[in-house]
């Protein structure tokens, strides 16, 4: 079992479905076999998002593999974790969230040099169905763009 130096998990399409208004970087509490498996990058955000619980934000439905030799000690794949900011960060967010439309969703999640485990979080507003047409229409004319470029 290989583990990685780097480990980089991104959520694609937060970027596509979101606006992205303000990021701000996260701790995590996690148990000791969530961050051997996070290590050796069995993890997934695509589905996840962030709430408030008493004041405090989670992480919801981040998926983290069970670790291969964690025997019985091991974590349930699916649960809430718990994100560490500054307080005053904390209120702000809780104050924008109450705006509509407005979520909290992780684009990254990654190990810093410290090896400590941090996401990336956005506050977002979702887009509308001709904002993502013309997302897809800008990334393609993008494209050609390049692709004209390159043969010249």
């Amino acid at each position: 079992m290989k583990i990685e130096k780097t480990v980089n998990i991104v959520n694609r399409r937060a970027r596509f479905e979101y606006e992205i208004l303000e990021e701000y970087e996260a701790g995590m509490v996690l148990t000791g076999t969530e961050i051997k498996s996070l290590r050796s990058s069995k993890a997934s955000i695509a589905e996840s998002f962030c709430q408030f619980i008493d004041r405090e934000l989670y992480i919801i439905n981040m998926m983290i593999d069970e670790y291969k030799l964690g025997t019985f000690y091991n974590h349930k794949t699916k649960r809430e974790r718990k994100l560490l900011l500054h307080k005053k960060e904390l209120q702000k967010l809780e104050k924008k969230l109450k705006d509509a439309g407005n979520t909290i969703i992780p684009l990254k999640l990654y190990i810093n040099d410290k090896g400590k485990a941090k996401v990336l979080i956005a506050l977002g507003r979702g887009k509308k169905l001709f904002d993502k047409r013309e997302s897809i229409k800008d990334r393609e004319n993008k494209r050609n763009l390049d692709r004209i470029l390159k043969k010249s």
